[in-house]
C-alpha cells in the first residue's frame, strides 16, 4: 500500500493507539484523494485487510475508525467496552464470545467468568447504531437483556444468544414486546429458565419481519404451537425455524403457513409399538399423514426420528441441501437407505453409527457434500451402534475419495490408518477444517503412531486453517508432532490432544506454525517450562489453553511467559461430584493454564477456582 514503507508507523496491535503517523498516504493531505479513500475504506470488509489499512497513516486509521461497521472480539476479557467504544463509534454488528471453548465441554468451571453485563450497558450508552449482537458462551443475565431491549431495542435486527446461560423467559418477554424489527433471534443450546411461554406469544403478536428463530436444543416446552403458527402468517419472509420438541402433529397449521421456510429442525414423533414391522410403518405414515413440508424446505433435522418414520421425509429428500440427523433413532442400514434419497446434500450431522457403510452412502450418492460431522453417539456402548455402526479409516478413505467439494470434516473414529490421512491429503483439495478423534473403544488400533499419514494431510491440504488431532496415547511420536509445526504454513486454530511424546517435540512443532493464532492441548505430557518456551517461540499466537500437562502446582516454571499485554490465568486441578445412574461420582479435572492476549489487563471477577498469575506492573493504560 505504501512503497517502501514510509508513512507506515508501529502501532499497538487490536482496539489500542490514537496513530502516530500524522501524514496521509503518498504525502497528500487532503482533498480529492483523501475523499476517495472515505468511499473506497468502507467496501474492504475483512478484518485482518482493514486493519492493515489502519496501520499506513493517520487519515486512514480515521477512516477505518469511523467506517468500522463490524466486528468480533474473540474473548471478552481482551479488551473493555469503553476501549471499543472509542476505537469503533459507529458499529452496527458485534459478536463477542466469553468461555473457553473447552467449556462446552464441561472442562471449565461453570463460575469462571464471561458476563455480558458491562458490554450490554456500553452498548446502551455509545452504540446508538448497533443492530446485530451475537454472544457466544457467555452469562447474560435477564437485566442485560431488559437494557438491551430499552436502549436498541427500535433498531436491533439481530440478537444471538449462543450457548448462554443466566437469563430466563422473562428477559425474552422484554426482547419481543419492545424488538418489533427482530429479523433473527438464536438461543440454540442455551441454558435459561422457563417460567412460561409468553415470550413467544409476545413476538408473534408484535413482529412482522422475523426471519428466523431458533431454539434448538434447550428445554423449552412451555410455548404453544399455535403461537408457532401465528408468526408464520405475520412473517412472510420466515425462513428457518429450529425449535424444541414438539409433536409434528401439532405442527401442521404451522407449517401450511410458513410458505417461504426453507430450514426446519427439532419437532419429534409419537413413539411407535417397539416392533419395526409393516404394520407399524403404516401405522405412523397413516398418523402423520397430514403432515407437509413447506415447499421450499431443503434444510432438515427432525429429533426423534426413526425407521418407521422414514418415508415421511422421503418425498422431499432429493431437494435436501443439510440434513441433521444427530438426534434421529436411525440404525446403520436406515442411514444408508435415507442418505441414497438425498443427491443434492451440502451439509451432513449424524452420529457415528452411520458407520462405514454410511460413509461410503455418502461418498456415492452425496458427492456435493461439503460439510461433514460425525459426532460420537450419546453412549459408545449404544444399543443402536450394531457391529456396522462405528467409523474407520474405510469410511474416510471413501469419503475422501468420492467428495471432492469437502471444505469442513469432523469425525470421531473407532480405528485409524496412516494411508486414510494420506487419503484425505490426496483427494480434499478443498478442506480448510479438519478435526478427527480417536476413540478408546477399541484396544488395539491398527496403525499407530500416525506421523507420516499426519504428514501427508497436512502437505496435501493446502486450504487447511483449522486443525483438530485428538488422538490417544503412542498416536504421534514427536517426529510427528515436528511434522505438524512445519507443515501448518496456514492453520490459524489447532486442538491437540494426546500427541508427542516429551518437551523436544513441543519445541520442534513450535519453531513453525507461522500463523497459529489459538492453541489448545490437552492430555500432553510437556513441562510448564516447554510450554512456556513454545508460547513465546509462536510469534503470531494471542491463545493458549493446556490441561493435563505436567503441572508444578504453582506454576513457577511458566515466568518466561509473562509479557506486556497477556495475561495467564491457572486453573488448580479440581475434583466435581456428579449423578451417574443414581450414583454419585468424583471426576477428576487435571489442571489448566489459560493465556490470552489482552488490551485490558488483568480482569477484576476472577472466582476461587481461578487464579491469575504473573501480575506485574505492565499495563499501564487505564479506561
Amino acid at each position: 500500500m505504501d512503497k517502501g514503507g514510509e508513512n507506515r508507523r508501529s502501532r499497538s496491535n487490536g482496539y489500542g493507539g490514537e496513530g502516530g503517523d500524522t501524514s496521509t498516504a503518498s504525502g497528500n493531505s487532503g482533498g480529492v484523494y483523501h475523499t476517495v479513500w472515505v468511499w473506497v475504506i468502507p467496501y474492504v470488509k475483512e478484518a485482518r485487510d482493514r486493519h492493515a489499512i489502519s496501520l499506513v497513516c493517520k487519515a486512514w486509521y480515521e477512516i477505518d475508525r469511523t467506517t468500522r461497521k463490524s466486528i468480533t472480539v474473540a474473548l471478552c476479557y481482551s479488551a473493555t467496552p469503553k476501549r471499543l467504544s472509542r476505537r469503533f463509534p459507529q458499529l452496527e454488528s458485534l459478536k463477542l464470545k466469553g468461555k473457553p471453548r473447552s467449556a462446552m465441554f464441561n472442562l471449565i468451571p461453570e463460575d469462571w467468568g464471561g458476563f455480558a453485563t458491562p458490554w450490554l450497558q456500553e452498548i446502551a450508552r455509545s452504540f446508538g447504531t448497533m443492530k446485530v449482537l451475537h454472544f457466544r458462551r457467555m452469562i447474560v443475565k435477564d437485566s442485560d437483556l431488559q437494557l438491551l431491549a430499552s436502549s436498541n431495542g427500535r433498531i436491533l435486527e439481530v440478537l444471538k444468544l449462543d450457548k448462554c446461560s443466566g437469563f430466563s423467559t422473562d428477559g425474552l418477554l422484554h426482547v419481543a414486546r419492545l424488538c418489533r424489527n427482530l429479523k433473527s433471534l438464536f438461543m440454540e443450546e442455551s441454558t435459561f429458565d422457563e417460567k412460561d411461554g409468553e415470550w413467544l406469544h409476545e413476538l408473534a403478536e408484535n413482529n412482522t419481519v422475523l426471519e428466523s428463530l431458533n431454539f434448538y436444543a434447550t428445554e423449552i416446552s412451555k410455548v404453544k404451537p399455535g403461537d408457532l403458527e401465528l408468526i408464520a402468517r405475520r412473517c412472510p419472509s420466515l425462513v428457518s425455524m429450529k425449535i424444541s420438541d414438539y409433536d409434528l402433529l401439532d405442527l401442521i397449521g404451522f407449517f401450511r403457513s410458513a410458505t417461504s421456510l426453507e430450514e426446519f429442525a427439532g419437532g419429534c414423533f409419537r413413539e411407535p409399538l417397539p416392533d419395526h414391522g409393516e404394520e407399524v410403518i403404516d401405522e405412523q405414515l397413516e398418523r402423520y399423514a397430514n403432515v407437509v413440508f413447506p415447499p421450499r424446505l431443503c434444510k432438515l433435522g427432525l429429533t426423534y426420528l426413526g425407521r418407521a418414520e422414514m418415508p415421511i421425509v422421503y418425498p422431499i429428500a432429493s431437494r435436501l441441501k443439510k440434513l441433521d440427523l444427530l438426534f434421529a433413532m436411525l440404525d446403520t442400514e436406515s442411514h444408508c437407505r435415507l442418505l441414497q434419497r438425498c443427491p443434492n446434500l451440502e451439509i451432513l450431522e449424524a452420529r457415528n453409527v452411520i458407520g462405514d457403510r454410511g460413509l461410503e452412502a455418502v461418498s456415492t450418492f452425496c458427492t456435493g457434500i461439503q460439510r461433514l460431522r460425525i459426532e460420537r453417539g450419546a453412549d459408545e456402548n449404544d444399543d443402536m451402534e450394531d457391529l456396522e455402526g462405528i467409523v474407520t479409516q474405510r469410511g474416510l478413505m471413501a469419503i475422501a475419495e468420492g467428495c471432492p467439494k469437502l471444505e469442513y470434516f469432523a469425525v470421531y473414529v473407532s480405528d485409524i490408518t496412516n494411508e486414510s490421512l494420506a487419503y484425505i491429503g490426496r483427494y480434499s483439495k478443498e478442506l480448510n477444517d479438519f478435526r478427527l478423534v480417536l476413540l478408546e473403544r477399541q484396544e488395539r488400533i491398527t496403525d499407530l503412531p500416525l506421523d507420516n499419514g499426519v504428514r501427508e494431510l497436512l502437505t496435501g491440504c493446502h486450504k487447511l486453517e483449522r486443525f483438530a488431532l485428538y488422538l490417544r496415547p503412542g498416536g504421534l511420536t514427536d517426529l510427528g508432532l515436528s511434522y505438524i509445526g512445519q507443515y501448518s504454513n496456514n492453520i490459524k486454530w489447532m486442538l491437540l490432544g494426546f500427541v508427542g511424546e516429551s518437551d523436544n517435540g513441543l519445541l520442534d512443532f513450535s519453531r513453525g506454525c507461522p500463523k497459529l493464532q489459538k492453541l489448545e492441548m490437552r492430555g500432553c505430557s510437556f513441562t510448564e517450562h516447554a510450554i512456556a518456551m513454545a508460547a513465546l517461540q509462536l510469534t503470531s499466537m494471542r491463545y493458549l489453553w493446556v490441561q493435563g500437562y505436567l503441572a508444578s502446582g504453582d506454576g513457577r516454571y511458566l515466568s518466561p511467559m509473562i509479557r506486556p499485554f497477556w495475561n495467564i490465568e491457572l486453573i488448580p486441578a479440581r475434583q466435581d461430584k456428579i449423578n451417574h445412574n443414581g450414583n454419585e461420582v468424583l471426576i477428576d479435572h487435571p489442571a489448566h493454564i489459560l493465556a490470552y492476549c489482552s488490551l485490558a489487563g488483568p480482569r477484576s471477577d476472577f472466582p476461587a477456582t481461578v487464579r491469575p498469575y504473573g501480575l506485574c506492573e505492565r499495563y499501564v493504560h487505564k479506561d
